[in-house]
């Protein structure tokens, strides 16, 4: 048996061009067998057909066919965030040239542990961070409003004002533990986590991973609820605001917060989850949804949400990267003292984790390919289709409304209809496999969920899928099987 080809390499592209026609001729196949947004049958069905593919997952002898089979049945079992009709989650159609980026990547194979293991890639995620921290805290650096400038020249430092940083993650979820884990080092073991019952889980989750005093969770955060929870309860304290909540795309009143921190600055600091909304900043038209943003210690952004990346593209902007201190360790094999002081740069102290995929790159690669106008296209689009939706749900008598989206979801339900039926609604699409709607729990009532972030979804689309509920609704409100 011949020795396996390697991804990169002298033989890395001749290896990889078959492969890669053989992987795309697969998906298509799947794709084809599939037929709509999620595969039909329900979990029982999935299952069974992935089964049938895989066979022996550890056969004696190996399977030269077995990418082709594999891939195919991925594809086939797959929900598609690319079909206008898979539209539950925070669950993006990767863009082709970040998908690219991300192969390369792949090939290459880089560890963001060491600068001897990633040496180009290390820079570049310098830079990268760099820029997207600027993004987030430039209006606070540069006076009144979200000002945009150039980055300084490299070695450049402000006598005043530290640079602030970005920290790469795998998502909203490590980059909140990582902005509780820096409030923590700073203002002491028994700070307090205050934050919104619509707060993504991933806060108190962490408050209770990291051995913090129980949370207080407001019904909703604003002035006076949270000048009221920082005067009853003892700090310090870490106030954790949200710009794009899971449920609904709500943004919490950013600067009313960011002003009542400020006066309890000394006892109090400020984190936004912005895992959702955080990239409205690059659109003219939605960037004042997150002013206030600025005002934070730290931000969570998810560039594998409203970003069209593929996962994982987390990040946290640091405003002061002193704080990031509290990450620093040495070990001998990745940072030798001697080492850093000949000028190798020390990458372990910028992250928890220790092996680390580059996924900066597909990052840097979309930013520079789309630049600022193209990404800002992209965002007005999906949150102008939300806003076509609401009207379509607006226009028709057998549906009720929630609220008029704030970013790109939007919640709504047959209007007669009870709890158990809207989830039997979404629960019979997903099985049919003719759309994929997400659900959530608001004002004591079950909602539909379409979180929209295709900007190929057409208005027909989006029409398709109120018939489909419509019919649904009736059928089950008769007490009829669905077809």
């Amino acid at each position: 048996m011949s020795t396996p080809s390697l991804a990169s390499g002298p033989e890395g592209p001749d290896a990889l061009g078959p492969l890669l026609a053989t992987v795309l001729d697969a998906l298509a196949e799947g794709a084809d067998a599939r037929g709509g947004p999620l595969p039909a049958g329900g979990p029982d069905a999935v299952a069974a057909r992935v089964r049938d593919a895989v066979g022996d997952v550890l056969p004696e002898e190996g399977d030269p066919q077995a990418l082709r089979h594999l891939v195919r049945a991925l594809a086939e079992g797959s929900a598609d965030p690319a079909n206008p009709l898979c539209a539950a989650h925070l669950h993006c159609p990767p863009l082709a040239v970040a998908t690219a980026a991300d192969l390369a990547a792949s090939a290459l194979n880089p560890s963001m542990d060491s600068w001897d293991q990633a040496p180009a890639a290390s820079e570049l995620e310098q830079l990268v961070t760099r820029s997207l921290a600027r993004e987030v805290f430039g209006d606070s650096l540069r006076g009144a409003g979200l000002y945009r400038y150039a980055a300084p020249p490299r070695g450049a430092t402000s006598p005043h004002t530290p640079a602030p940083e970005c920290l790469v993650t795998t998502g909203g979820t490590e980059s909140n533990q990582l902005a509780l884990l820096l409030a923590r080092e700073t203002l002491g073991p028994n700070l307090r986590l205050i934050c919104a019952a619509n707060a993504h889980h991933s806060l108190p989750r962490a408050a209770w991973l990291l051995g913090l005093p129980d949370p207080v969770t407001l019904p909703t955060l604003n002035h006076t609820t949270l000048e009221e929870a920082l005067t009853t309860h003892p700090g310090p304290h870490l106030v954790a605001a949200t710009a794009g909540t899971t449920d609904a795309g709500l943004i919490d009143p950013l600067p009313e917060i960011a002003a009542v921190c400020r006066r309890h600055r000394h006892r109090t600091r400020l984190h936004i989850d912005a895992a959702y909304g955080g990239t409205l900043l690059f659109s003219d038209r939605h960037r004042h949804k997150l002013t206030g943003l600025a005002g934070a210690a730290t931000v969570t952004l998810d560039l594998h949400k409203l970003g069209w990346q593929p996962v994982a593209a987390g990040v946290l902007a640091v405003r002061n990267p002193h704080d990031l201190a509290a990450l620093q360790y040495r070990a001998d094999y990745l940072n030798a003292d001697d080492d850093t002081e000949a000028g190798l740069p020390d990458l372990l102290g910028r992250s928890l984790r220790t092996t680390r995929r580059p996924d900066v790159f597909k990052i840097a690669v979309t930013l520079k390919t789309l630049g600022r106008t193209g990404l800002a296209a992209l965002v007005d689009q999906v949150c102008a289709k939300a806003s076509e939706f609401a009207d379509l749900v607006q226009a028709r008598p057998g549906f009720e409304l929630h609220s008029r989206p704030v970013i790109s979801t939007v919640l709504f339900r047959p209007t007669h209809a009870t709890d158990d039926t809207v989830a039997a609604v979404r629960r019979t699409l997903l099985h049919q496999g003719r759309a994929v709607l997400g659900r959530a729990r608001l004002d004591g009532r079950l909602w539909l969920k379409v979180t929209l972030l295709n900007p190929h979804t057409r208005p027909d689309d989006l029409t398709a899928l109120l018939k489909a509920v419509e019919h649904l609704a009736d059928q089950l409100a008769e007490g009829n099987t669905p077809s």
